[in-house]
């Protein structure tokens, strides 16, 4: 079987695609790329992914990038792993999530460490950057409230399916801490966080 080659650094939300690749148990090997030392702007990597970012994902179709799609494509590859829904709604649903972490959570958490993607003044990215607990609190609400089901629809994303949503909410939750907002304040994405650093896939990720 043709091993994949996933492009990530610590702390990001390749972080997530490290997680579905072990829960699949794809055969996979890591390449580290150092953004403190500019790796990211080198052009050996640009040639990868040429917006300089992780994840990317070498497969032997050719190099993926964005996080959304590289879940899809680790559940659609090892569907043996059951790692996504399989009929349309459900699996429309997934990608609602994913869409809304990607889009909304992930831009809400960036202003703080890359404001300067947005402003150049410090004082607009200042202002930026304190915003930013209160927008993840929000975002955060959203997925408590409106996204993880009752505990008696089951302890995942998805309910009672382990999809790689899970992984990819758990991923985010890390970065609450650092944008200075604390997770117990969501008792179900804290239950959550809990139940996922006990699956054995999530520690090898972790390791």
């Amino acid at each position: 079987m043709t091993t994949l080659t996933l492009y990530y650094t610590p702390g990001t939300c390749a972080q997530a695609v490290r997680i579905a690749l072990e829960e699949a148990g794809a055969p996979y090997t890591l390449a580290r790329v150092d953004f403190a030392a500019g790796q990211q702007r080198t052009p050996e990597y640009l040639a990868v992914n040429p917006k300089g970012r992780v994840p990317a994902l070498a497969t032997p179709h050719g190099t993926l990038t964005e996080t959304t799609a590289l879940l899809a494509y680790v559940a659609q590859s090892f569907p043996e792993a059951r790692l996504a829904p399989t009929d349309a709604h459900g699996f429309a649903r997934l990608q609602e999530f994913h869409s809304y972490l990607a889009s909304t959570v992930h831009i809400a958490h960036a202003h703080r460490p890359r404001a300067s993607r947005w402003a150049d003044e410090p004082e607009a990215q200042a202002a930026m950057q304190r915003k930013v607990a209160q927008n993840m609190t929000d975002c955060f609400n959203l997925i408590e409230h409106h996204y993880l089901p009752p505990a008696d629809q089951g302890p995942w994303v998805m309910g009672e399916q382990y999809t790689v949503a899970d992984g990819y909410l758990f991923t985010i939750g890390t970065w609450l801490h650092s944008d200075g907002v604390d997770i117990a304040q969501f008792p179900k994405v804290f239950a959550h966080t809990q139940r996922m650093l006990e699956r054995p896939a999530v520690q090898r990720a972790l390791a």
